[in-house]
């Protein structure tokens, strides 16, 4: 169940509300842009070994919610899942 004073709530339901979210590996975007982190816990996402190396994405790609995240907040936030990988 969550709480209203989740310390992962920080004004995502601003932006991430209603999204279609796409489950996918991540892949970097260059030598510079190699990773992301998940909107409410900061985990690392990337490609190398000890990240997670999948998510869940906004079809841009620029937002990125880790699996735990994904599940704890699926359907408070009312997402659409979209699987890709």
């Amino acid at each position: 169940m969550i709480r209203e004073n989740d310390w992962r709530l920080q004004g995502q339901e601003t932006y991430l509300r209603d999204k279609t979210l796409y489950h996918k590996k991540y892949v970097k975007f260059s030598d510079e842009w190699e990773h992301e982190h998940c909107e409410f816990c900061g985990e690392k996402i990337s490609e190398y070994d000890g990240d997670l190396n999948e998510g869940y994405c906004t079809e841009d790609e620029k937002y990125w919610i880790c699996k735990e995240c994904y599940n704890d907040f699926k359907e408070t936030f009312n997402w659409k899942l979209v699987n890709k990988i």
